[in-house]
């Protein structure tokens, strides 16, 4: 994207000087806030980064992605400011969550995703299982036409495959299959070949970039902001900026804008969930409770 790449050039460096373009002078942002790890939450963070700095024109904001487990072990050694993960710290290995502050900024769901030429609407959770597991193969098996099933699975270290293995595999591991990086590659390639299927962030469901592939329904419910912030649609995370227990002024400020309700509505229009409309709340173990008003 156009408006990361600018991002990042700015970040670069600490500069706290001015340079003069077109005969006027700009003043460059003299503090900058790293934030690296989930693809997920990528466009949230970069859209937050760039009205955070319109209105904070001293402190520029870098988000970059490489999955919630870089993210995660980048904060925790210090190397970052803020660490964007789909999933709790305590659940990545290798990762002492004590020395983490954890900052809920939103809720996401996570749909499983077809080629449009996939002419099968609705799945059961059990057949969704054995899709992953390479029990059924073929779309005739749910009453589709006869079409192989092309698997497309997320890195390990992704928090995405991470939540959808948690709610929909039941501890099985997936069958061996292609795997991506980040959501961007998964909502292309599953657009591009006939007869395939993955799972992205509600965020990479919608626009025109998705306009080649379609979700499904799950148990005949949809998957729609509506049913995760009531836990109808089980397939959830929250989106998550760990930063060290003591951050800068910069990454607070920053942290407190996307949590804000100047950002509720372009949070909404993203694809994700304020977290001031979910119903229900879970921990890392998964455990979903009901929201007491």
């Amino acid at each position: 994207m156009k408006s990361t790449l600018i991002k990042t050039t700015l970040g670069a460096s600490v500069l706290a000087a001015a340079t003069i373009l077109g005969g006027a002078t700009v003043a460059q942002a003299d503090s900058k806030v790293m934030a690296v790890g989930s693809t997920a939450m990528q466009p949230l963070a970069q859209e937050a980064g760039e009205k955070f700095t319109e209105k904070n024109s001293d402190i520029t904001v870098n988000v970059q992605g490489g999955g919630s487990g870089a993210g995660l072990s980048q904060v925790g050694k210090g190397s970052i400011d803020i660490g964007n993960s789909d999933i709790f710290a305590s659940q990545k290995k290798g990762v002492d969550a004590d020395k983490m502050k954890d900052n809920k900024v939103a809720a996401v769901g996570i749909a499983p995703v077809v080629n449009k030429d996939v002419d099968v609407k609705n799945v059961s959770a059990d057949e969704l299982k054995d899709i992953f597991t390479g029990k059924i193969t073929n779309w005739k098996e749910l009453g589709g036409k006869d079409e192989k099933i092309v698997l497309i699975n997320r890195a390990q270290g992704s928090g995405t495959r991470f939540t959808f293995e948690q709610n929909v595999l039941d501890g099985k591991s997936a069958k061996s299959s292609q795997e991506q990086d980040d959501n961007g590659a998964v909502q292309k390639i599953v657009g591009q070949t006939p007869g395939a299927i993955s799972y992205l962030a509600f965020s990479y469901t919608q626009g025109k970039s998705a306009d080649k592939l379609k979700t499904l329904s799950v148990d005949n419910v949809k998957p729609t902001d509506k049913n995760v912030a009531d836990n109808k649609w089980k397939i959830w995370a929250y989106e998550h900026m760990y930063t060290t227990k003591n951050p800068s002024k910069e990454t607070k400020q920053y942290i407190e804008f996307v949590q804000s309700d100047d950002m509720k509505k372009t949070t909404k229009k993203l694809g994700y969930i304020p977290m001031s409309d979910m119903k229900v709340e879970k921990d890392d173990k998964n455990k979903v409770t009901k929201i007491e008003d």
